[in-house]
């Protein structure tokens, strides 16, 4: 429909704004139960070491730069708005359909992860309907994003990533860095009733090595950030590759995210701190990709995924 306003809600996890916050947004996170002080002491420790995270600044980059992305392609007088809503911290998704829906025909919910799973994703979902069903408005159509980690250009996105963190190795080891496709660990017993979300993030880490053109022996799919809970959660982690790469001989590894979009603590502690140690702990060099962030060619992912998203 022509000279119609859209708002667009980028939907993500959340953070603590302080390390004060942290034992109210763990509580959040943990569906209301009130997390132990060991638990809040950890986090804070690993906030603390960050610097705190900056996921709630970059993704309102994100929105702005894919605002002004949205409103630049449109030739039908389409206008957008694009804010941000966060599921376990202000600004909650809740409070933020108000300002997103003003004066708007069709809002737009995007999940900021590619690989979509109705169990782990439901929240988004339900959190967004049940706000937008309490505004009681029966002009106002809801659209929210589901699987999108085939989008090309996200695949692109993460590919030049990819590429450019090897040519910052050295010409002699650039050939042959071994590098390891990450994505977030996950109890074993979800996946178990939900493969296609697993399949879903080795699809994306494979056509990635394709892209950047790694042979099959130079990379490898991994996992990352695992839960401190005595279930098992998936395997391989990239704390068990190190020794593996160490008795293989090899001196370097690079670390690229397929899941992640934006830098936080799942970036800038697990990775940057945790798997620089456990490398450097095994005689490793160790190197990780730069977050997407605000890439140009992600923005234009996001972009084709508020339209795909419209459209279906």
């Amino acid at each position: 429909m022509a000279n119609q306003h859209v708002g667009v809600m980028l939907m993500t996890y959340g953070s603590p704004a302080t390390l004060d916050d942290v034992p109210v947004y763990i509580k959040h996170v943990y569906g209301g139960r009130t997390p132990s002080p060991e638990v809040v002491a950890e986090f804070q420790r690993r906030y603390n070491l960050i610097g705190g995270s900056p996921l709630l600044h970059i993704t309102r980059e994100q929105a702005a730069a894919l605002q002004e992305e949205l409103n630049s392609q449109s030739r039908d007088g389409t206008t957008y708005h694009v804010l941000v809503g966060m599921r376990f911290a202000p600004p909650f998704i809740s409070d933020v359909v108000p300002e997103v829906t003003t004066d708007a025909q069709h809002v737009v919910g995007i999940i900021m992860s590619p690989q979509y799973s109705p169990i782990i994703m439901k929240g988004y979902v339900r959190t967004l309907e049940d706000a937008v069903t309490d505004l009681h408005r029966d002009d106002l159509k809801l659209s929210i994003s589901q699987d999108w980690h085939m989008q090309p250009y996200f695949l692109h996105a993460v590919a030049e990533r990819v590429q450019q963190a090897l040519e910052r190795f050295p010409a002699d080891v650039r050939e042959r860095v071994p590098v390891l496709l990450t994505a977030h660990s996950m109890p074993k017993r979800v996946v178990e009733q939900e493969p296609d979300y697993i399949n879903n993030l080795k699809e994306t880490a494979t056509t990635i090595a394709r892209l950047v053109g790694l042979p099959d022996d130079r990379w490898m799919f991994c996992y990352q950030s695992a839960g401190h809970t005595p279930e098992e959660w998936l395997k391989p982690d990239f704390a068990d590759i190190m020794p593996e790469l160490q008795k293989a001989g090899q001196t370097h590894v690079l670390i690229a995210p397929v899941q992640f979009l934006a830098d936080h603590l799942e970036i800038l502690y697990d990775i940057e701190i945790a798997a620089r140690q456990q490398a450097e702990e095994h005689g490793i060099q160790f190197a990780r990709t730069e977050s997407l962030n605000t890439s140009p060619l992600f923005i234009k992912a996001l972009a084709a995924v508020v339209k795909d998203t419209m459209g279906n």
